[in-house]
């Protein structure tokens, strides 16, 4: 049984003294090719530093944001000096061409430079953001998106991207919930090992691929309420069963960076958990890609009370198994120093020099530095109207019908006035949620275009009003008009872009401003009305799932996202999005997924006393993971195994007949959970195993079959030992996960 060294972070001289490790140790070091080594043995101390330094191509602070793709003088000066390895928020080909000239021709050893953008969803097309696309559970649609996204990207110079995001969504109060693919670990591995492969494609040298970075390891969504930055306790054994496995299925998809958390884990913050980055990381899933930093983490390790001054949490977090800083500029200064004084392993740094200048070589960059930075590709590939169409149609897929009392939806054709309420009926600006690269407001195709382009001769009332705190009775007034004198009423709710993502926590995830009141406004004239919710997460708001007849998890829909809304709302396409996160009743109710364990004290559903529940409360979410209707209806059957185990199968088939018993052809996804019966550890209720769509004209029925893997019924019964599943599994099946029916499996 492999030991594991104690995790809690020792002083930095304790911590340097216990793991100098140089590349003598025992895990294997992988073949380096003779011009990396060449070019190692040539380099000096500061040099071997600089390969280490990611900094802004310029010198504006910090925005996600911010449009300053012209580097500084100072960068390139220092670039010349062979002070940086890469930069990142510069882009354009010219742009980017420019600093990759400086660096092979100006520079002493002419090594090329890594490139970086947060490409998160989209580069100038924006797709919906990460969170939508998990809705659609179209793994082939996503994947599309990712390598446009590349294609488009690495057209304007990128060579390198900061995602996918990996984290577990589980609690809505997290901002950053709008950067995952939800709840589930084996969905968001599954997401997340389309992603890699779209970002870097079949060769990571074609010029229209692209390094992905997988981030944040590990735990950064295990937040102490919801807050961003917080640190969290989790049990390595937890670990395995939910935060790792995303960036395990990473590492075997083959992909080339892992970036730390800011977070700590047990008071271990990423960039010095050695457990994590070398025993875990190199030793036990042997990754042999580039380790980078979040942006300034080095820098934070004194506000963390782990390393006294900026010289120590360097030599700290490359003795973890950090390679490469990003903004903190602590290891280029400092790293030098420390080697020469002996308070660092020259090996260490060496290490680290290898896997960045391996990292270039498998980029290409070596062979053509240039191949990334052609204008003529560029102005072909980046934002090209076939890409636009792609952003549509996963937009389309991402929207979730949660209600839709009478059929409200879809609206008659037929009408000829709408009234379209709330502060992002006409908007521009928030459509493409945060992490936008390098996405061009005017380009964005608002709710208002979507429906005049689908309904060119309707008349359209606009009411942009309710974001704002303060209430504005006149715009209310004109809000209530426009929907009395209009034959159809859609509410245009949510959040702006900036109010979700990275550092948006929220304590309480609701409507912000007026936009309650504005329903419950509409609401009072007792005519039929739409809300659509665009936000980064599920909102907190009882009353507005109460209120209205109809509602659309819209999510934050990218460029085309107006148009991509008002084709659906209109019939012209149907809703097939299901829910990756289950939609709570209340805050109080915070963390409550599909995947919770059992307890000695199960409660029957309603509020009561002496088991696991609530006096005031449900104990079930307002709406289940994988929830989502369609504009027809449909009959399961109870799953049947068509395959049994005798012991040496890999595989079971799950077969469910579905019918169409609505009026309307429509999409359901068809879902399988499992859960074990008996265990070492306590297993969890329902864990997603598998999912297929069925498209079924009215009145039809087929079959959807299923195979259930059986190494994924495995489990971990400690920190080290992985359990093959043994017994009676309960196989469910169903639209969602609170609407299920069970067979059981045996497996010997």
């Amino acid at each position: 049984m492999t030991q594991f060294p104690l995790s809690p972070f020792l002083p930095v001289c304790a911590l340097l003294a216990g793991l100098m490790l140089s590349l003598n140790s025992t895990q294997a070091q992988p073949a380096y090719s003779g011009r990396v080594m060449s070019l190692l043995r040539q380099m000096s101390l500061e040099e071997k530093a600089g390969q280490l330094n990611l900094q802004a191509g310029h010198d504006v602070g910090f925005d996600p944001l911010a449009r300053a793709p012209i580097t500084s003088p100072q960068v390139e000066q220092a670039i010349r000096e062979g002070k940086v390895g890469g930069v990142l928020n510069i882009t354009g080909a010219q742009n980017t061409r420019q600093l990759q000239l400086v660096a092979t021709t100006q520079s002493r050893l002419k090594i090329p430079l890594l490139i970086g953008l947060d490409v998160v969803h989209g580069f100038r097309t924006i797709f919906p953001v990460p969170i939508g696309q998990a809705a659609s559970f179209n793994l082939d649609l996503i994947s599309r998106a990712e390598r446009v996204a590349a294609l488009e990207a690495t057209a304007a110079g990128i060579n390198w991207t900061f995602a996918p995001v990996l984290d577990m969504a589980r609690d809505p109060r997290w901002g950053r919930m709008v950067e995952t693919a939800g709840e589930s670990p084996w969905y968001t591995a599954a997401v997340g090992q389309a992603r890699v492969r779209a970002f870097q494609g079949d060769q990571l040298s074609d010029p229209s691929s692209m390094l992905a970075c997988a981030k944040h390891f590990i735990g950064n969504g295990a937040t102490e309420g919801g807050r961003e930055y917080t640190g969290t306790n989790l049990s390595f054994r937890s670990m395995r069963d939910n935060e790792l496995p995303p960036f395990e299925a990473a590492v075997k998809a083959g992909i080339g960076c892992i970036m730390p958390a800011f977070n700590a884990v047990d008071g271990v913050p990423g960039i010095v958990n050695q457990r994590m980055l070398s025993e875990v990381l190199r030793k036990e899933w042997r990754f042999e890609g580039l380790v980078v930093t979040d942006h300034g983490a080095i820098a934070e390790l004194p506000n963390h009370g782990v390393a006294a001054n900026l010289s120590g949490a360097s030599r700290a977090a490359i003795v973890s198994g950090v390679d490469m800083d990003m903004a903190s500029m602590g290891f280029g200064p400092t790293l030098p120093d420390a080697v020469r004084s002996g308070a660092l392993d020259e090996a260490l740094l060496d290490q680290a020099v290898l896997r960045v200048l391996a990292i270039k070589e498998r980029l290409g960059l070596f062979d053509d530095p240039f191949a990334r930075h052609d204008t003529a590709r560029e102005k072909q590939l980046v934002g090209h109207p076939d890409h636009a169409l792609l952003a549509r149609q996963l937009a389309e897929e991402s929207l979730v019908l949660l209600k839709n009392d009478k059929a409200l939806l879809p609206f008659k054709r037929s009408a000829r006035s709408i009234a379209l309420i709330g502060p992002f009926g006409a908007d521009q600006d928030h459509l493409m949620g945060p992490w936008e690269a390098s996405g061009i407001h005017r380009e964005v195709v608002s709710l208002r275009e979507g429906i005049t382009r689908v309904q060119p001769r309707i008349s359209i009332r606009t009411v942009t009003t309710g974001y704002d705190d303060k209430p504005d009775a006149k715009a209310l007034a004109q809000a209530v008009a426009a929907a009395q004198a209009s034959e159809l009423v859609v509410l245009a709710l949510g959040e702006k872009a900036m109010d979700s993502g990275e550092a948006s926590s929220r304590a309480n995830p609701g409507l912000p401003g007026q936009q309650l009141a504005l329903i419950k406004a509409v609401a009072r004239l007792g005519k039929p009305f739409v809300v659509v919710v665009m936000a980064g997460r599920p909102m907190i708001e009882p009353a507005l799932y109460a209120l209205s007849p109809a509602v659309v998890q819209a999510w934050f829909p990218g460029s085309q996202g107006g148009e991509a809304i008002a084709r659906m709302l209109f019939g012209l396409s149907e809703p097939v999005g299901r829910l990756p996160v289950g939609i709570v009743r209340s805050v109080g109710q915070i963390p409550l997924t599909h995947d919770k364990r059992p307890t000695g004290r199960p409660s029957a559903g309603p509020p009561e006393a002496w088991v696991s529940g609530y006096i005031d409360e449900a104990t079930t979410p307002l709406y289940p993971f994988g929830f989502g209707l369609s504009y027809t209806t449909f009959a399961y059957s109870a799953p049947v195994l068509l395959d049994h185990d005798d012991g040496d199968a890999t595989g079971y088939r799950i077969k469910v007949t579905v019918k169409n018993t609505g009026s309307r052809a429509g999409t359901t996804l068809v879902q399988l959970y499992t859960h074990q019966r008996l265990a070492a550890i306590s297993q969890p209720e329902k864990q997603l195993r598998g999912f297929t769509r069925l498209y079924l004209n009215p009145g039809e029925q087929a079959d959807a079959i299923i195979t259930l893997k059986r190494d994924e019924l495995s489990y971990w019964s400690s920190e080290t030992i992985r359990q093959p599943a043994q017994g009676w599994i309960d196989v469910m099946t169903g639209p969602n996960a609170g609407e299920t029916m069970a067979t059981a499996l045996f497996v010997q």
